[in-house]
């Protein structure tokens, strides 16, 4: 009856985050579009992901789409990995070396892995981040951390 494995659950997993959004906003005040209360972006975007969950549903009966594949444990190893390092790296040795770091090995997590476009990324990244994050917008993380000598 479903044809399309990979949105029914895709769908089902938007649906269970929004409405856990939207339950968890419900004790705080929600105010208004120009006054803003704590629960009014939680329940806007839980409404949202609810919306996108019940159209994904409705469309895994009607288009066909691909089987579920294998479980990728190469991949959520080397993400896993590469944010505990980030964490633990970024007080550190800064941003600017920390920030690589879960570039390259959450990248290595792909079987599409390549040195080139990955280092590109890597630097685009890591330049952005720095210029936005902690430039533009102030927070207070070090460039480069006191084990560097920063």
């Amino acid at each position: 009856m479903i044809r399309s494995e990979k949105e029914f659950w895709a769908g089902l997993i938007y649906i269970f985050f929004g409405a856990s959004a939207i339950i968890v906003g419900r004790d705080y005040p929600m105010g208004t579009a120009f006054r803003m209360g704590p629960a009014y972006f939680p329940t806007i975007l839980g409404g949202l992901l609810v919306l996108i969950g019940v159209v994904a549903v409705i469309r895994s009966f009607v288009v066909a789409g691909a089987p579920i594949g294998r479980f990728a444990i190469r991949g959520l190893l080397f993400v896993s990995v590469s944010i505990f390092l980030f964490g633990f790296l970024v007080r550190g040795l800064g941003l600017a070396v920390a920030l690589p770091v879960l570039v390259i090995v959450s990248a290595y997590a792909s079987t599409k892995f390549r040195w080139g476009p990955m280092l590109i990324m890597a630097i685009g990244v890591t330049v952005f981040c720095v210029v936005v994050f902690l430039k533009g917008l102030g927070i207070p993380l070090p460039v480069l951390g006191p084990w560097l000598g920063g």
